[in-house]
This record gives C-alpha cells, sequence and structure tokens, in this order.
C-alpha cells in the first residue's frame, strides 16, 4: 500500500510539474505573439506617412500605392485573426513594401527627401525588431510544439488540450530591397606615340 501512494505522489508531483512547463512555455509563446504584434502595429502606423511622401514624388505610381494601402487595411482588419491568417495578410503587405522601395529608386529627389529618409529609417528600425520578435515567437513556439509532441508531455497536454502553436514566417521587405549601385569607370588616356 505504501508503494502504491508514493507511486501516486510521483505520478502527480510528475503530472503538475509537466502541467506547469506547458503553462509556462504556452504564456512564452503568448507574450512573443505580443511582440510580434507591437511591431506590426507600428508598421501598419508608419505605412500612410510613407505612401503620402511617396505619392508626393510618384503620383503616378498609383498601382503601387494603392496596393500597399489596401493591404494595410486588411492586416489592421486582420489583427484578431489566428497566427496563419495574419502571416498570410502581412505577407501580402511585406512584399507590397519591398515593391514600393524598389520603386522609390526610380526619384533620386523622393531618395534625397529628408522626411522620406527619415521615415526610411524608421521602417528598417520597425523590420529589424520585427525580425527580432519574429526569432523570439518561432523559437517559444517550436519548444511548445515540442513538449505537445512528446512523450511523456504529450499525454498531459492531450488531457488538458494543449495544442501546437503556429509559427510566424514572414520577410523583411526591406532586405529585398537592393539599391542597384553602378559605378562609372574613366579611361585614362594613353600618351599617343606608346609609352617613353
Amino acid at each position: 500500500m505504501e508503494i502504491f501512494l508514493v507511486l501516486l505522489a510521483v505520478l502527480a508531483g510528475g503530472l503538475i510539474y509537466i502541467f506547469n512547463r506547458l503553462i509556462k512555455q504556452r504564456q512564452r509563446v503568448n507574450e512573443g505573439w505580443s511582440g510580434i504584434d507591437v511591431q506590426l502595429k507600428r508598421r501598419a502606423d508608419l505605412i500612410p506617412s510613407i505612401v503620402t511622401t511617396v505619392k508626393g514624388y510618384a503620383a503616378h505610381e498609383s498601382t503601387v500605392l494603392e496596393r500597399v494601402t489596401e493591404l494595410r487595411t486588411k492586416c489592421i482588419a486582420d489583427q484578431n485573426k489566428n497566427v496563419a491568417e495574419r502571416n498570410a495578410s502581412e505577407k501580402g503587405l511585406a512584399e507590397s513594401v519591398g515593391q514600393l522601395m524598389a520603386v522609390v529608386e526610380n526619384y533620386p529627389d523622393l531618395k534625397a527627401d529628408k522626411n522620406f529618409r527619415e521615415l526610411q529609417t524608421t521602417l528598417v528600425d520597425v523590420e529589424d525588431h520585427l525580425q527580432m520578435s519574429r526569432r523570439y515567437y518561432n523559437g517559444t513556439v517550436r519548444d511548445m510544439n515540442i513538449l505537445v509532441e512528446s512523450f511523456p508531455s504529450n499525454l498531459v497536454a492531450k488531457i488538458f488540450k494543449f495544442g501546437s502553436a503556429d509559427f510566424f514566417e514572414i520577410d523583411n521587405p526591406i532586405e529585398k530591397y537592393v539599391p542597384e549601385v553602378k559605378f562609372e569607370t574613366q579611361k585614362q588616356k594613353q600618351p599617343e606615340g606608346g609609352a617613353a
């Protein structure tokens, strides 16, 4: 009887330990997602200023500008959706921002505009923070998914309905935007009559 009670106590202790690990990991996933959400909102808030500035120089690029605005609106509407749905809408926005940055290359006056340069610097900063948040979040998701799928924690996860979490994969549009660099070479004149 004592052995049974000891085994029961060990089993209960193990169950509590695993349950608490699952709870802690779920909270880390939530914290990681919160960090991503903050950066996505910062980017969404920045985009109208960028679009307005670009519009002042490149009004005939209306298709790109309208697409960025449309996808930003969709991302804001999708803020309460699950990670997979947010991932899809944010991916589209990231691609359109990358296209917008490529368009900017055709407008030297815009690239020289102080306001635009400040906005671009802020966008790069937001994208860097977003990538750091994404890496942290995906690390917590990986750890959570390992717990949910590994024995014996998978049994506890199944009993208490802990599920796997979705990864958040989004590209940095600034990384795709690589300005073209041209070097002009000058030919050196050879003295007439050849070398001395």
